[in-house]
Formats: C-alpha cells, structure tokens, sequence
C-alpha cells in the first residue's frame, strides 16, 4: 500500500494547492439532431510504444478522449437520447482492448453524462491533447450525442447545452477543427462523432477554407462523420442491444470486421469503407457517412487485430448478420470468441456486419452448460437466425463437490500449511469435474494468497474460460491484477464487469482504485461514487474517493471522505466497518498482505488516510488540525518518511502563517527524520535545503 503515497506526494511538497481538474421504455430508432435557427423560441506519461506480433508494425503511443451524452441537464424529455453513453463505452473498451485500439487506459480520458460539460470538453480538447501529444503520436477523439445548426453554424452539445444560449454553451465544430488541425501535434489524428449534422464542420461557403485548416504538412488527419450535413444519424436497440448505427459499426470495424486485407490491422481506408458501406445499407441510405478522402493517410494505423490476420486472402464479399434468440434471460453471446452482447428471452440480439463465412457462436449462462460453442454461416448480404437453448443445469460429481467444500473449509482457516491443503482439494475438485468454474476460481484464489501469482493467473482466467459470464472470477482477476500492478489489464477486466453488470458494487470499488494509480482522477471519483452508492458502508471506497478529490484540488470533499472512510473502518466502534473490511480483503486481498496479517492493512490504510487529511487540511489553511492528523499518520507507522514530511510541513505552513518561529523547531526534527528514514527520495533532497533555511532562521531569531 505505500505504493499509493508514491503516487501521492505531491502535490505535498508545494505550498500551493494542487491544480484543480475541471468536470425510460425502449423507443423506436431515434434521430441524434436538433436544430435551432436564429430567432425561433427554443424548447424547454505514456510507457514506450510497443510492438504487435502479427505484422511487426510499431504502435504508436496513443491518447483519445471519448464523449458520450444521452440526457442532457436542459432538454426536454422528448430531446433526451438513449445510447450515445453506451455508445462512448463501447469505443473506451475497444480502445484499450489489445486486440483493438492497445491505447494506454492512463491515455484515454472519458466524459460521459453530467461529465461532459462545456468547460470539461474545452479542458480536455484545448488544453490537455495539446499539451500532451507529441509530433509521432496517434490521437482519437470521438463525441456520440446530439449535434445541430444553428445560424448556420454547426455545433456539437455537451451535457449542459443551453437551448437558449446556443452559441455561449455548445462547442462548434469549427473550432473543433480548427484545435484539431493547429494545436493538437499529433502524426495520425482521429476525429470520429456520431452526432446530427456531423458531417457539417462548417457553413457550406466556408467549407473549403475550415477543410484546409484541418490538415497541417506535417499531419494526416482522419475524419469520419456519422452522416452527411443535412442528414440525421439514428440510434435503435436492433444493433448489438442498443447503440447508434454509426457506432455500432465503427467498433465492429475496430474489432476486426473491417479488416478487408486480413493483416492483422484495421486502416482508415478500411475503416471508412466498412462503416460507410453497413450504415448506408443498414438506413437505406438515409444516413451516409462521410470522410474526406485524400485528407488522411489510407493506411493510418487505427486498430490491431493479430488474431484475425490471414495473409493473401482475398476480400469479402458484403457482410451479412446473425440474429440471436435464446429460450433464458441473461445469456450472454459468443462470437468467435469475444463477447457480443447478452440476449433475453424476449428480445433478440441482433448482430449486422459481420464478414461473410463460418463463426463459430455460443451461449453461456452460469450454472448451465453452454449451448456451443457451434458453426454458423453468415451469408452475404443476409440475416441468418440463430437459437441458443440454455436447458442442462451444470451437475456436479459428489466426489468433486465433496473436494471442493473441503478446500473451502480449509481456506477459510486461513494460514499457509491450510492454503497448500485447500490447493490439492481444489486440484482434486477440476480433475473429478474439468467444469467446475469455482473450484479454479478458489484455486486461483489460493495460489494468489501464497503469493504463487502467475499459477493463480492461470487458474482464474480458466475459470473464466469455463464461465466467461463468471464476473466474480473477472473481478477477483481484476483485483490481483491491480495488487500487481498490472493496472491496463485490471481495469480491462474491471470494466468488462461493470459493463455487464452496473451493480456489482466491488468491481466499481476496485476500478476507482486501479483509476485513481492511473492518476485518472475523475473517473475514479465516479467509479468510486458508483461503488458508495450500491454499498455506502464500503469504506474503502470512501479512501479512494478521498484520494481522487484531493489530487484534483477538491479538499474540503477529500477531509469529508477521509473521515467517513476513517469512521467506517474504526473497529473499536459499534459500525459494521470491521466485517465490512475483512470481507472485503477475503474477495479479493489487499496489497500484498492477505488473511494472516489484515490488521497491518488497516494500519496502511488509515496511516495513508490520515496522511491525506493532514495535506488536505494544510492547503485548505487549517495549520493545527493537519499538525494533528499528521501525527496520526505518524502514529500508524513511524517509519513512513512521507507522513514526517507531511508533518514537517504543516508545521513550516504554520510558522510562515503566524511570523512564529517555534513551529520551526519541530518541522527541523521531521524534515531530519525524513532524510534518515529514506535519504534517496527526491523529498529528501527538499528537506535538506528546508532544514538550512530554518536553521538560517533560528539563528537570526536567537540573536
């Protein structure tokens, strides 16, 4: 856990306060447009590029910010969209899916809902990709929402649009193109948005002009529009669940479908093709996507997908579909081995685009065995159906059940001598019943406890390979990734469960987590408000809320968090926090302490929280109750050289705000502290020249 101080300290050095971040029944297919005309009354740090092994091609580092708005603060009812979040999630995970985008999850930053506000798109798009992206890298922007015209200038909508101030509260497209084409440095930049009136950047008098400002000499930019300028783009649940029918095949494209050379890599030229073509046909050509050819690099490199590669073979022919049926709700469809979407018993998935020929299809739901996985044909322009029957409840031998609730009995002892037992019974338990999902889950779990991390991996993903709708075995997954910080992969995982199920409270609780050590702090805040709110005596959400609020500058809600997650976790109080917490480290661990030694977790944790309100309370002036917080933190763990910093700069605050020279005293002793406990850390080399200032000051005070 002191990883996350790491992470942390600031923020701590500086005086001044840290940079604050700025933030119904199915209906049938619906347009993504409004539109106002002039005077009618309104309605009410990146790790290194990387390689993929299927063609050798180098990957570029990556940043995208994906948007999504659905209901927006101030339409009306009947203006409210239904899938444009859901849309916006589903290119995040293609994004950060290695076989997809491979982007960075650090690198992808998403507003969705009441996120996408004005001020927040204008943060991310004109000061935060300009600032990052560098000449050689690749840039993604996407935007599902509504979009329209208003004296004759196009705009996109953020969540708080005001129908009454269009051109003070909606973000036109112009100047959209206009920071895309100057001030973003990028080699490939992406502009894709599933809005109304996409495809008008600009008034049709200009649009040679904003056309040129889009492109630079030294980059290629490509953008692909939901449709044409005075068309509409639609959303229907007949695509995949529900999505717009630009989106839904922009990420089929990603996944692969639109890999018409089968190389392993989706083009822009690809891309365009491919989702021009399906939505085209898919709309009868009402709506027609648009991209400026000769505007981008053909080859632009916007998706990996080695695992479709088949060199040499000649291109499809027109996609066709399947449709899927099934006798169960909550079955979850498998094609080709990725997941596809989850079917009921009352209404079909419907899956258009896919690449003429043989997938293989199946469908799980757990505790029954699966139906598939099976062939089926996908002919050219065609719709085949397809019926899933969940019907054989999963049986178990005696003699595996029998191992299995041994090794539980055995791990709930806890200890190592009973871990090494409860690992030969869950042994026992797969080789009576190769399908026992649980017994490798547990297995995992074990192997995890006893610190054997890559044979726990192995366990847990065969878990899942055995049940791929198993989100537990996904979320226990997520959470030893996270314990190793292998954090790209854990919020993969971690977000694949709250995308299928939005009320499992621990994923959401271990994402904020895995986000906030991405250093993404707003999405950690939401995923950990998402968390609270399904299970508000959660404490250890309530830190990592904490945490997120006080690095971006929120202090005064990160001293409220701290302390409610303080009062949760106390366990000499009548609360349930002590259940709560050995609950939750017997899910899924914490750090790389597990049963045997929780107790030196909850020291952890509170020595960080305490530290977190001693900085808190600092910036927010509050000298005395962070020199009392500090000593706490202090209290919890008096090797930790961060909390003798912390401590020792809330006294030199209160000295600098007093003209007192008596603080000054115990700040030398915390600052020498610091540099004894760990004389290498960069905070050290600041208490050294901390330490010759004071003394400079006490020297001239005793004269």
């Amino acid at each position: 856990m002191k990883l996350a101080r790491i992470f942390a300290i600031l923020a701590v050095a500086a005086a001044a306060p840290a940079a604050q971040t700025a933030q119904a029944p199915q209906q049938p297919t619906q347009q993504r447009d409004l539109k106002y005309e002039s005077g009618a009354p309104p309605p009410a740090t990146a790790p290194a590029p990387t390689t993929t092994t299927a063609t050798a091609v180098a990957i570029p580092r990556s940043y995208a910010l994906v948007i999504g708005v659905a209901n927006y603060k101030n339409l009306s009812a009947k203006d409210q969209l239904q899938f444009s979040e859901r849309d916006a999630e589903a290119i995040y995970s293609i994004l950060i899916s290695p076989e997809g985008g491979n982007f960075h999850a650090e690198n992808v930053h998403k507003l969705t809902g009441e996120r996408a506000t004005l001020a927040n798109m204008r943060h991310e798009l004109e000061e935060w990709l300009p600032a990052t992206a560098r000449d050689d890298d690749r840039v993604v922007i996407y935007f599902a929402g509504h979009g329209f015209v208003f004296d004759s200038r196009a705009y996109l909508a953020p969540y708080d649009l005001d129908p009454a101030n269009i051109a003070g509260t909606g973000y036109p497209m112009d100047t959209l193109g206009s920071v895309i084409g100057s001030r973003i440095k990028a080699k490939w930049k992406v502009l894709i948005t599933d809005a109304c009136h996409s495809g008008a950047i600009t008034p049709e008098a200009d649009r040679a002009a904003v056309s040129n400002s889009l492109l630079s000499l030294n980059s290629s930019l490509f953008s692909l529009t939901a449709s044409r300028d005075r068309e509409s783009s639609f959303e229907s649940p007949d695509w995949g669940g529900g999505h717009g029918i630009f989106t839904y095949y922009v990420v089929k494209g990603l996944e692969g479908e639109a890999d018409a050379s089968h190389d392993g890599i989706v083009t822009a030229d690809e891309l365009a093709e491919y989702v021009r073509r399906n939505v085209r046909e898919a709309t009868n050509a009402r709506q027609n996507p648009t991209s400026e050819r000769g505007s981008f690099d053909p080859n632009m490199l916007l998706a990996y997908a080695p695992s479709g590669a088949a060199p040499g073979a000649p291109p499809p022919p027109k996609e066709g579909g399947l449709v899927f049926e099934t006798n169960m709700d909550g079955v979850e469809v498998f094609v080709d081995g990725k997941s596809a979407g989850v079917v009921n018993k009352d209404k079909p998935l419907r899956l258009p685009g896919l690449q003429p020929g043989v997938h293989t299809v199946s469908g799980v739901h757990m505790g029954y065995e699966p139906d598939g996985p099976r062939e089926e044909t996908v002919y050219p322009g065609q719709e085949s159906t397809v019926t899933l029957k969940i019907l054989i409840p999963r049986r178990r031998p005696r003699a595996a059940v029998d191992q299995f609730d041994k090794g539980i009995e055995l791990y709930n002892k806890g200890n190592a001598e009973n871990y090494r037992k409860a690992v030969v019974c869950f042994q026992a338990a797969l080789a009576a019943d190769a399908t026992y999902s649980q017994a490798a889950l547990y297995l995992g779990r074990v192997d995890r406890d006893l610190l054997q991390y890559d044979e726990a991996d192995k366990s847990m993903r065969r878990a899942i390979e055995i049940d791929p709708d198993y989100l537990e075995a996904r979320a226990t997954l997520g959470g030893m990734l996270l314990d190793r910080g292998a954090l790209d992969e854990s919020i993969r995982q971690l977000n694949a469960v709250v995308q299928r199920d939005p009320k499992y409270a621990l994923a959401w609780y271990l994402l904020a987590q895995a986000l906030r050590m991405k250093e993404l702090y707003p999405d950690s805040i939401q995923a950990a408000r998402n968390a609270i709110k399904l299970t508000p005596n959660n404490g250890e959400a309530h830190f990592w809320l904490a945490e997120s609020l006080r690095l971006t500058g929120k202090y005064q809600e990160a001293v409220d968090s701290y302390q409610q997650y303080l009062k949760l976790t106390d366990f000499d109080s009548h609360l349930a926090g002590k259940l709560n917490y050995y609950v939750l480290g017997y899910l899924i661990g914490f750090g790389k302490k597990k049963h045997a030694a929780q107790d030196d977790v909850w020291r952890d944790l509170r020595n960080l929280a305490y530290f977190g309100l001693c900085d808190s309370e600092r910036l927010l002036n509050q000298f005395d109750s962070a020199i009392g917080y500090c000593e706490k933190s202090v209290s919890y763990d008096p090797s930790d050289p961060f909390a003798h910093f912390g401590l020792a700069l809330a006294y030199t605050s209160k000295a600098q705000a007093t003209g007192a020279v008596e603080p000054l005293i115990p700040a030398r002793k915390h600052f020498s502290e610091t540099i004894a406990l760990n004389p290498d850390m960069p905070e050290s080399d600041r208490a050294k020249k901390y330490i010759s200032r004071i003394d400079t000051l006490l020297a001239t005070a005793s004269k």
